[in-house]
């Protein structure tokens, strides 16, 4: 063995045992990286950020899909004509007249053809204060999404786990979220086009 391997031996293992002393001296603490996480982690106590401070005057209703809980605006407090047996006290024709004030016979569903929705595919006729599914079960106005779920499936499974729709506060606990009413109108759900925004470079000169 020439000098020069000798000393590039020597320097490797005086390297090596650098190393070993470092350690060793981390680990008089800590035997290992998962006890210093643990140890660490006892200091921790989390975020004071919450969602609740995003609610404002919204009433959240606690609701339970598929084993996730989470939080969605209160929908009938909200709506003006709600509780709909106010007015219906008779059959529509009886009050589809000149007699009766005007509330919404103006509406006109842009959601789908007449031939495939009307009105009683999702208003239940024997009692218009719920909602019904395709098979006649009833259906909560504060859970209309279970309807938009039978058509939307997709989209359903994606806002169960917050990849469709508003989440309200973001992430932060406790999980709460915009339903489907509460982004698209159920009568005429489709968003108008609209051109993309424009980049505004004066401002970002002005910035520098």
């Amino acid at each position: 063995m020439n000098k020069s391997s000798k000393i590039i031996g020597f320097l490797g293992s005086l390297i090596f045992a650098l190393i070993v002393l470092s350690s060793c001296k981390h680990e008089e603490k800590y035997h290992s990286i998962t006890d210093k996480i643990k140890a660490e982690s006892k200091k921790y106590h989390g975020v004071s950020v919450t969602s609740e401070a995003y609610f404002g005057d919204m009433k959240m209703l606690e609701i339970s899909e598929d084993g996730q809980s989470f939080l969605i605006p209160d929908r009938k407090g909200k709506l003006k004509l709600y509780a709909c047996t106010e007015c219906h006290s008779k059959p529509l024709q009886q009050m589809k007249s000149k007699d009766i004030k005007k509330a919404h016979w103006n509406i006109s569903i842009k959601h789908a053809d007449m031939n495939t929705m009307n009105c009683v595919t999702c208003h239940d006729q024997k009692n218009l204060d719920n909602l019904t599914s395709l098979t006649g079960v009833k259906i909560d106005f504060n859970k209309s999404y279970k309807l938009c779920s039978q058509c939307h499936t997709k989209q359903f499974k994606d806002w169960k786990g917050g990849a469709h729709g508003k989440q309200i506060g973001g992430w932060a606990p406790p999980r709460a979220s915009m339903t489907c009413v509460n982004c698209h109108n159920p009568h005429n759900p489709s968003f108008t086009s609209k051109w993309p925004e424009r980049y505004n470079s004066q401002k970002t000169k002005e910035r520098k």
